[in-house]
């Protein structure tokens, strides 16, 4: 893993079942993918291989402490992940998923240690991106944190990730250039309920949504 240059799949020009056959593989072998999402590209693993997560964060040069958001492709997913659901992500997620708005639950115990860096919470975002849901189907839960070293700028196009870093992963998955823009909305569910971060869906829609089941959005 990482020894040598990553094997690199064009979405538009490979079929599906290729391309899921090699980021099973990948997986399978505690590897880490380069893929695109709605807005740049990202470092995917399996979200339960603690061995793959760990690989993640070293790439990235994470901080400890920082957990890691999760890309799922289908609501499903969100029970392998968490300990309860509560009201709030319940009401978000009825209304904003799939779509940019990450929720961060109570983690399920046993996930990997570096997933979650110690905060007994999980972020998820259900993705709409159509390359990418039927991946995320086949392979399950995958992290999602920008492929780029901390504090460096996240990329738009497999050519802008750092050579280095690009290496080091196992598959890109080359789906040419992403949108950017902003990160997704984060929220936290879990009482009292909160915006961590505004992205592209406002503060306003999210309290409107949540005033309309009866639930606060605290300041």
């Amino acid at each position: 893993m990482g020894t040598r240059p990553p094997i690199i799949l064009p979405l538009q020009k490979t079929s599906p079942e290729q391309v899921w056959k090699a980021a099973t593989r990948a997986i399978q072998d505690h590897g880490v993918l380069a893929l695109p999402t709605e807005s740049y590209y990202a470092l995917a693993a399996s979200a339960f291989d603690p061995i793959a997560v760990s690989r993640v964060c070293a790439l990235k040069g994470r901080p400890e402490g920082k957990p890691i958001l999760v890309l799922i492709g289908e609501r499903v997913h969100v029970d392998q992940l968490v300990a309860t659901v509560p009201r709030a992500s319940q009401v978000l997620m009825d209304r904003f998923w799939p779509g940019p708005l990450t929720l961060i639950f109570p983690a399920r115990p046993g996930l990997p240690d570096d997933l979650t860096a110690g905060t007994h919470s999980i972020g998820i975002r259900q993705v709409a991106l159509p390359l990418l849901i039927p991946l995320l189907r086949q392979t399950g839960p995958l992290t999602g944190t920008s492929a780029n070293y901390s504090g460096q700028k996240p990329p738009r196009t497999p050519d802008e990730i750092d050579s280095a870093l690009r290496g080091q992963v196992d598959l890109l998955l080359d789906g040419g250039h992403t949108p950017g823009g902003p990160p997704s909305t984060l929220i936290d569910t879990r009482e009292p309920v909160r915006l961590v971060r505004e992205g592209p869906i406002s503060r306003e829609a999210i309290s409107a949504a949540l005033t309309a089941a009866g639930i606060h959005l605290s300041s």
